[in-house]
């Protein structure tokens, strides 16, 4: 058994006590791990002005099933500092890793000053996690000159290596969000049928397609020990979104794409929503009941930003016209169709049209650009974006133009390309000022290597003349700004087939304040 005490009893009784009975009767400076329990890293979250979450999981076998750990709790202690040597600690405390919860802690630090760095760290018997950085948001409403943040997701780990987190991790960011596709469900494969033919994965996933939620846990393990994507974490705060893949693929409400009774796929769910939160830095608020999860909330940055931080997954419709590609039917126009369904749209809504943050973000998953994608001279669309439901989009976009909701910004994922755009309520008659602009960003490895432009964007691109940019390799986005201006860097790599691919920034874009027409920045 990796984790070693002179007496199980006495530690498993102290510790059903509480972390303060745990402390208090002197087994946690007996531990001892056969091996490093801190092997997925650390990570902060959902930053407020006074304080953050923590977060790590002990898995001291992280593949195995059971991770190392015994059916039990175990403490853990964790610090709060204002330097990274721990100099000057700031707060502190102990808390349970329980095994119902994957030996995951999620700590909720509050009593902080806004707009500052902190360091934290974990400890647990003679064990010490890496340490990592967070930052406070500043003070709600006050007057806040500037934010640096970053974009990722999709990041399929059979497809490539992580080398744009690592990259990530030395942007000195404020905090970065994960627009989703954090793992993938599929089985190992050895090889992917691309355009050019079979290729070899760079590395492969262990085990078959993931149902259970000892499944779900190891392809998280299997993620997470990448030092890459902890670098990536380690470096600043994350607000997290889950898109499809998390659970599997094109996934809405309690539908899946093999018809699967609903009844069993809730199953499913319950598994991967569980296994979502043990390993994300999320709050209490986010922990799941059953076969649902609270994910969609708003973040406050000063008087520069609103984060609204959507799920579209969870509460739309079922996709029209039986998914087909770059195609359309009579579904599109349905007038009962759902995105982000009714109660999530009424607060998206109010948060709108109450914000006074100059800059309102809407940090969600799937296109909001129509694009035109049909190369045949017909129009036909992506219909696991937005532009599938033709309703529920109009009536976000009315709801922004006829209420005068200026400076919107969409921040999406999900393409594996790089896209940037303005908004009109319709794409095939672009004609007026914008609505709002949208920022697409690229995987960080789903798709391999990529190309400049593939044949296919060129064409989509000429056909859609509010579309401005696009791009299919991987990387990230730097958004850097101010009460003047949105600056969006689109940095690529050349590849990522092998470590150590060079990063460039393929285009920087940026849009003023009052105006959401895109221009070179």
């Amino acid at each position: 058994m990796p984790l070693i005490s002179p007496s199980r009893r006495g530690l498993i009784l102290g510790l059903t006590s509480g972390a303060a009975g745990f402390a208090a009767s002197g087994a946690l400076a007996r531990q001892v791990y056969v091996d490093y329990p801190f092997q997925l890293g650390v990570a902060s979250g959902d930053p407020t002005p006074d304080g953050f979450v923590i977060w790590t999981r002990l898995a001291p076998q992280p593949l195995e099933v059971g991770y190392g750990m015994p059916a039990a709790p175990v403490g853990v202690s964790w610090e709060v500092a204002t330097d990274r040597g721990f100099g000057e600690v700031v707060r502190s405390g102990d808390v349970v890793a329980r095994p119902e919860l994957g030996h995951s802690v999620h700590v909720e630090v509050e009593g902080l000053q806004p707009g500052r760095d902190y360091f934290y760290r974990f400890v647990s018997g003679r064990e010490r996690s890496a340490t990592g950085r967070a930052k406070t948001a500043p003070a709600a409403g006050a007057r806040t000159d500037a934010a640096r943040f970053g974009v990722v997701g999709c990041q399929a780990y059979e497809q490539g290596f992580y080398t744009a987190h690592r990259r990530v991790a030395g942007e000195n960011l404020d905090f970065i969000y994960c627009y989703g596709d954090y793992i993938y469900e599929g089985r190992a494969s050895r090889v992917w049928n691309s355009a050019d033919g079979p290729q070899a994965q760079p590395r492969s996933h262990i085990g078959g397609e993931i149902h259970s939620l000892d499944d779900y846990r190891r392809r998280y393990a299997q993620y997470k020990m990448d030092a890459d994507l902890q670098a990536s974490h380690a470096s600043a705060p994350w607000f997290v979104v889950w898109d499809d893949h998390e659970i599997d693929n094109n996934w809405v409400s309690d539908l899946d794409q093999d018809d699967t009774d609903p009844a069993v796929f809730r199953l499913r769910q319950q598994a991967a929503m569980q296994a979502f939160y043990e390993n994300m830095p999320l709050r209490r608020s986010a922990f799941p009941r059953g076969s649902a999860l609270q994910l969609y909330r708003r973040a406050q940055y000063g008087d520069l930003l609103d984060l609204n931080l959507l799920d579209t997954r969870q509460y739309r419709s079922n996709q029209p016209c039986d998914e087909r590609w770059a195609s359309t039917c009579d579904g599109v126009n349905d007038p009962a169709a759902q995105v982000l369904g009714d109660a999530q749209e009424a607060w998206l809504f109010q948060n709108l049209q109450s914000s006074r943050a100059r800059w309102k973000v809407l940090a969600q998953q799937v296109m909001l650009m129509d694009l035109n994608r049909n190369l045949n001279g017909e129009v036909g669309y992506n219909l696991d974006t937005w532009a599938g439901y033709r309703i529920p989009r109009a009536r976000l976009l009315n709801h922004i133009q006829r209420r005068g909701v200026d400076n919107v910004v969409v921040l999406t994922g999900d393409e594996h390309q790089n896209y940037a755009g303005e908004l009109h309520l319709d794409g095939r008659d672009p004609t007026g000022r914008p609505i709002a602009t949208e920022f697409v960003t690229t995987s960080i490895s789903s798709s391999g290597d990529g190309v400049d432009q593939r044949p296919d964007g060129v064409r989509i691109q000429a056909q859609n003349p509010f579309l401005k940019f696009n791009n299919a390799q991987r990387g990230y986005v730097v958004c850097d700004v101010t009460h003047e201006r949105w600056r969006t860097d689109f940095k690529v790599l050349d590849k990522v087939s092998t470590p150590g691919g060079v990063l460039t920034t393929r285009r920087s874009l940026a849009i003023e304040a009052g105006n959401p027409t895109l221009v070179e920045a």
